[in-house]
């Protein structure tokens, strides 16, 4: 991996990650495109640039994180992890077998598209519109939405979260940005197994040249992640996940014909 692919691998981490339009899907095809060998380095630097996609919640909304009084807030985080974490767990051999056939993550991206096309019109009637007024019951149903994401990669953490917060009646910037609280505990539990697995089962990845990609990655996916996060909530307010659902369905299609013809992606 050269310096300047890993700086657009980056870039388009940092746009995907928390719009709901599949990551895993725009890595696969950006991965294709540049040409990129899978290889073990590829794969830990595809994974482990989220975590500069992680920092970015953090300083956005750094009062949250940083507000101690208010323990109910890592409470509702760590009950909607649970489910994800336990299952992350216990299907990691057969996510890692699905994370090897492309076409199973374009179909779900693709359809996931079609569901994006009617969210609006089913959870219309929202009544939460502050995360202070989440039980924890409700961030337990948004952590168990947030399995649509493990079982069915390509679906998207950020679609499948959103969702689930708009089931629970919390408004569409609500769940948008209960959805970026959770991933901060998902992508760092990512993270730190996909770093450790490598750590321990191919110490030799990390040279020094792949060390500064790594860290350029992650810098790059910071700052494109935190202009993503803002305009990312100022459209979804006012605009709903139509659009984000026909994009889902178009980039699906041209994936699944990239595929059917002859072709391979790289994830």
């Amino acid at each position: 991996m050269t310096f300047l692919q890993a700086v657009i691998i980056a870039i388009v981490e940092g746009i995907t990650e928390f719009l709901p339009i599949s990551s895993t899907g725009h890595m696969a095809l950006t991965s294709a495109i540049l040409g990129i060998e899978k290889e073990v380095f590829t794969k830990l630097f595809i994974e482990n640039i989220q975590f500069g996609t992680i920092i970015s919640v953090i300083i956005l909304y750094w009062r949250k994180f940083l507000d101690f009084r208010h323990y109910s807030f890592y409470l509702k985080l760590f009950i909607a992890f649970l489910p994800a974490a336990f299952m992350g767990i216990l299907l990691k051999k057969y996510i890692d077998q699905v994370l090897e056939t492309p076409i199973f993550i374009s179909v779900v991206m693709f359809l996931g598209g079609f569901i994006l096309l009617f969210v609006d019109r089913w959870f219309n009637k929202p009544r939460i519109d502050q995360e202070a007024g989440m039980t924890y019951k409700n961030a337990l149903i948004v952590g168990l939405f947030q399995l649509l994401s493990i079982v069915f990669p390509g679906f998207s953490r950020s679609a499948a979260t959103i969702i689930g917060g708009m089931q629970q009646k919390l408004t569409r910037k609500v769940a948008a940005e209960f959805s970026f609280f959770l991933a901060v505990p998902t992508l760092a539990g990512a993270f730190a197994k996909s770093l450790y697995d490598t750590m321990t089962d191919h110490p030799d990845v990390m040279v020094p040249n792949n060390v500064w990609l790594l860290i350029v990655g992650n810098l790059v996916g910071l700052v494109v992640a935190l202009i993503a996060i803002k305009a990312f909530i100022t459209y979804l307010t006012k605009h709903g996940f139509k659009l984000f659902g026909y994009y889902r369905i178009i980039v699906g299609l041209i994936l699944i014909i990239y595929l059917m013809t002859g072709h391979s992606l790289t994830i």
